[in-house]
């Protein structure tokens, strides 16, 4: 009868936390919402409910809208999910709805359909909500503008995880299947003469790296202006499709200005074949194409399919040198 009592005690406070808690989370959606909406922002969400007792918190809100004045970018959806353990609030999960989610900056739009679509944070405990730990997993996925779609891929998985400095990150990023809007199947007879044997989607497309920005990622990067990149330990880039292949590891800083400084070791097999397609994307401009494969020549080896370069990059306050020769400038790096 005692340890009736006593668990009957137990069950008892567990559901006044779970319900303090529950307002508790409520109420801090609600002040977030109302403070962005003082401070200028577009903010509107439908019915807002609860669930998950009594181990979890499961929080939805109903076609969620968020748009920044100060940066020109908004965001909406139909729903989202916040999924957190009842006894700790600061290890979210986010899911994200399977209906097309719209992203915007000023006047360009951008719809992403994404299937089973999360991503799962570890904070720390503080009011700074400072972000330990972010995944962001997904099935197969899409963007997609007025014109169709620009990218799509069987499967996303990125990964970030803070390091001994607080603001330094491991990234580590994953796509299989990748296939920007150049590569489609039904566009892709202008780049070179038909070939039965090449994929329509890059069979790899991977990236490691250690970062540094000037701040860690917390709060106020939604809130206020989002940190940016200062150090870039590049383990490995590499996007593989068919017989071409291109892979770059290095160094680089990043000044106040986005401007990149440093040497990237870089090597790509079959490179005619990946400035069609990089001029077939818009990555590289025609005028210019003819310039750089004159460059490229110098350090080529072999003919054709076999044709390859191993050759370093070197940057210095955005100006790009192949070896001894310049080649052009490379876009700042910004994080808006």
């Amino acid at each position: 009868m005692r340890l009736l009592k006593w668990l009957s005690l137990g069950a008892a406070v567990w559901i006044v936390y779970w319900g303090l808690a529950a307002w508790g989370l409520r109420g801090g959606f609600e002040t977030w919402f109302n403070e962005q909406q003082r401070q200028g922002w577009q903010v509107s969400y439908g019915p807002m409910t609860t669930r998950g007792f009594p181990l979890r918190h499961v929080t939805r809100l109903e076609q969620p809208l968020l748009a920044d004045p100060g940066t020109g970018a908004a965001w909406s959806a139909d729903w989202i999910e916040f999924d957190s353990p009842a006894i700790w609030p600061g290890a979210q999960s986010l899911r994200f709805p399977a209906t097309p989610q719209h992203y915007s900056y000023f006047d360009q739009t951008r719809r992403l359909t994404a299937a089973e679509m999360r991503a799962d944070l570890q904070l720390a405990p503080g009011l700074a909500l400072e972000l330990e730990q972010l995944s962001l997993t997904s099935q197969a996925w899409q963007i997609a503008d007025a014109d169709g779609v620009l990218w799509q891929a069987q499967d996303l998985v990125l990964e970030m995880r803070q390091m001994a400095q607080a603001e330094q990150y491991h990234l580590n990023a994953e796509a299989r299947q990748f296939s920007p809007r150049g590569l489609l199947r039904a566009g892709f007879g202008g780049l070179t003469p038909a070939r039965d044997d090449l994929p329509s989607w890059f069979e790899a497309l991977r990236l490691r790296a250690d970062l540094g920005f000037e701040s860690p990622w917390d709060r106020r990067a939604i809130e206020l202006r989002r940190p940016q990149l200062r150090q870039i330990n590049l383990d490995l880039v590499e996007a593989h499709w068919g017989d071409m292949l291109f892979r770059a590891s290095g160094e680089l800083e990043v000044d106040e200005k986005g401007r990149l400084s440093g040497e990237l070791a870089l090597r790509a097999e079959n490179w005619p074949a990946i400035l069609d397609m990089a001029e077939r994307l818009s990555l590289l401009p025609p005028s210019t194409r003819s310039a750089v494969e004159k460059v490229l020549e110098l350090f080529s080896t072999g003919t054709g399919r076999a044709a390859k370069i191993d050759i370093p990059l070197r940057f210095h306050q955005g100006q790009v040198w192949a070896g001894p020769l310049p080649i052009g400038t490379a876009p700042p790096l910004v994080l808006r």
